[in-house]
């Protein structure tokens, strides 16, 4: 397996779904329940009736809606296509009863539409606008980006604008990002060792960080609460932050991994915990106090502390704080495709290694309380 999403829309009940990749079954999605309070994780699965499953994301706005990224054959040619597919009414919200012999009652997806891109190319991931209605879609194929409006019920995507890179060679892009800022008015896209900055209304490039890794950049992601940050990772074992308005140099480079980095991701509420997945087999937390929204700690009231406390926050409040890596989580015995937090409690993630293995994972209790305190 290579796709994990948090069920965005989902804030209350702590959920995944995971893609699978068989060559020779049907490929599945399964639907993973995380009971917080028993540490029970219940599982539901879906067939995906086609290839499989290179990439997956959740609608912002219907719980029961989703886009994959999948392997198609035809005539002796691979294509990667996207389809926007919804799942069974009574498995949209977060159910606790794990059903007993899930191999009786397996449930197939209900294909929407598809995004076709016979036009343009294979598909390397599939956005959806962030704080949109969930009717807002763009999709990378090779050097396109498309741009699409799903109808009323989503059985219809119709395509409504389009970009494509120009250069010489073969130019390709790996993955994208859609902007929570401005609007939802950007998007950032990585092809071979570029990242893009791209504006929505006019398909034009807003910005272009050159040569941001030395091999290929493999993922991307904002910062939720800083609206010029941008974090890349990529082949060169490093991951890297950025600041769109001078693309220049790096803000900060992260080098704790021994091979390529395949994921970053910022925590929703956090921007300081970043977490990374790599095919060293690892993943890590780290702690980016120092370029986060709050470099400084917490605010205090002024009022709330006595002389004494008042000299020790002031000289407290001088220094940034220290970025450290918090801790390094090696349950996993192959390359680490992707990891995630989950959409309803900021301090869980999850992890997925190529051989099928989930894990979930929580903030060290002290960083949390460190963090809230």
């Amino acid at each position: 397996a290579r796709a994990l999403t948090p069920q965005t829309a989902e804030t209350d009940a702590i959920r995944f779904l995971v893609g699978t990749q068989s060559l020779r079954y049907d490929n599945q999605i399964h639907i993973i329940d995380f009971d917080d309070e028993n540490n029970i994780i219940n599982k539901n699965v879906l067939l995906h009736q086609v290839g499989e499953i290179w990439h997956i994301s959740t609608s912002p706005a219907d719980k029961g809606v989703l886009a994959t990224c999948y392997n198609k054959t035809s005539d002796t040619k691979v294509m990667t296509c996207a389809a926007v597919w919804r799942m069974p009414k009574e498995l949209e919200s977060g159910s606790h009863e794990s059903p007993d012999d899930s191999s009786s009652n397996t449930q197939t997806l209900e294909l929407l539409c598809h995004l076709d891109n016979t036009a343009h190319g294979n598909m390397a991931c599939v956005m959806w606008e962030p704080m949109g209605d969930g009717k807002k879609i763009i999709s990378l194929a090779d050097n396109n980006i498309l741009l699409w409006d799903l109808q009323e019920s989503s059985d219809k995507a119709v395509l409504s604008s389009s970009a494509a890179l120009e250069g010489k060679g073969q130019l390709k892009f790996t993955s994208g990002r859609w902007s929570p800022h401005h609007n939802c008015t950007q998007i950032a896209t990585a092809n071979d060792t570029n990242v893009r900055g791209w504006d929505t209304r006019s398909m034009r490039q807003i910005y272009c960080i050159e040569n941001a890794h030395g091999q290929l950049v493999r993922d991307l992601d904002f910062n939720p609460n800083k609206q010029y940050y941008l974090a890349s990772c990529g082949d060169d074992c490093k991951v890297k932050f950025w600041d769109t308005r001078n693309v220049t140099e790096p803000v900060k480079t992260l080098e704790e991994h021994s091979h390529w980095v395949w994921n970053v991701r910022y925590n929703h509420s956090h921007d300081q915990l970043i977490l990374t997945g790599s095919s060293d087999s690892r993943v890590i937390l780290s702690n980016m106090v120092s370029i986060s929204s709050e470099p400084f700690g917490h605010m205090v009231d002024d009022d709330e502390l006595s002389d004494q406390e008042d000299q020790h926050q002031e000289e407290k409040i001088k220094e940034p704080l220290q970025d450290s890596v918090i801790a390094t989580y090696e349950e996993h015995e192959d390359s680490v495709y992707a990891v995630e937090w989950s959409s309803a409690d900021p301090w869980l993630f999850a992890s997925l290694s190529y051989d099928g293995r989930l894990v979930i994972n929580r903030v060290p209790r002290a960083l949390k309380y460190h963090i809230l305190l």
